[in-house]
């Protein structure tokens, strides 16, 4: 399994994002992941820059491979735009992009006042959407109507040598039935070795990308406590994700979760071989690249410490 790194656009400014993708080339990662918000979870939290232009950044700061993980190219933007944001990340990372794409949650989709959708009408629009922008990468004056999208008389002129790669987000069967159907890869956060079954017995192609959070640091308590302030909202159940409008929802909501439950859910403290079994869950499930995210300040130890003992531990 490969490991790479989140860059947690909810947790940092736009440039404390590049400058962690540098130090995340220098420490050996794999690849970076991008969260694509416009609010974050709960206002601690206090960051949401435009993905678009930190990726751009991002493009002449590293070499290494860029996945949104993930947009939502259906409501907020539409996935005309998407398609030529894609097209040109694509470019500046000189084909080292891809573009993980997800049905999306109300708090960031809800903003210009539309509808929030049922999930089964999301995951056609996502379906929709994915055929919009495929349709442009093949390049020349596109048109398009369909039940959720028109486009008439587009061209996207700056287009990378292949088309960017279409990994699909899924929690549950419906989605990841929709990911083996139209996606180039799976995407996920958690080790759910079911769920990465169905994808690969419905004979989804490309990698599984998996997102998952640690707080490595001296103190366990004291990192527990981290993760509970920046991150209560890991500890929310079912749909509650997907639907809650506000980061003061969130708020309200994550009052419920205790510090215990996100001992059990976030690798904690200093103990290196904690976090390796944790990490050895994705790699059984059948993960083919986890992106970690470190909640809280304790970068330094994060890339000097943790990030060679892991990334030699999984690379033997």
């Amino acid at each position: 399994m490969k490991i790479g790194y989140t860059l947690s656009s909810e947790d940092h400014g736009p440039r404390e994002l590049v400058e962690q993708a540098r130090r995340a080339e220098a420490a050996g990662f794999h690849g970076l992941w991008i969260s694509d918000h416009y609010h974050p979870w709960i206002d601690e939290q206090g960051h949401s820059p435009f993905v678009w232009s930190v990726i751009g950044a991002v493009a002449e700061a590293t070499d290494l491979p860029v996945t949104t993980g993930v947009t939502c190219p259906t409501l907020r933007i539409h996935p005309a735009i998407i398609a030529q944001a894609a097209a040109t990340s694509a470019v500046v990372l000189e084909g080292r992009f891809s573009l993980g794409v997800g049905s999306g949650e109300a708090l960031n989709e809800h903003i210009l006042g539309d509808p929030w959708p049922e999930a089964d009408e999301r995951l056609e629009m996502l379906e929709e959407a994915i055929e919009v922008m495929r349709l442009l990468w093949q390049g020349g004056v596109q048109s398009h109507r369909g039940r959720h999208y028109r486009v008439e008389n587009a061209r996207v002129y700056d287009l990378p040598d292949e088309p960017p790669k279409v990994l699909v987000s899924g929690f549950g069967p419906k989605a990841t039935s929709l990911a083996a159907r139209v996606g180039d890869g799976y995407v996920t956060t958690s080790p759910d070795k079911e769920l990465i079954g169905q994808f690969r017995a419905q004979h989804g192609k490309g990698p599984v990308h998996a997102g998952g959070k640690v707080c490595f640091g001296p103190d366990e308590q004291e990192a527990v406590k981290t993760v509970h302030r920046l991150w209560p909202n890991i500890g929310l159940p079912g749909e509650l994700a997907q639907l809650l409008p506000t980061p003061a929802h969130f708020e309200q909501a994550s009052e419920l979760v205790g510090e215990d439950a996100i001992a059990q859910a976030v690798p904690c403290g200093p103990d290196l071989d904690h976090h390796a079994e944790q990490l050895q869950a994705f790699a059984d499930a059948g993960v083919d690249e986890l992106y970690v995210q470190q909640v809280g300040p304790e970068l330094d130890a994060f890339f000097d410490t943790w990030a060679p003992h892991m990334l030699d531990r999984f690379a033997r």
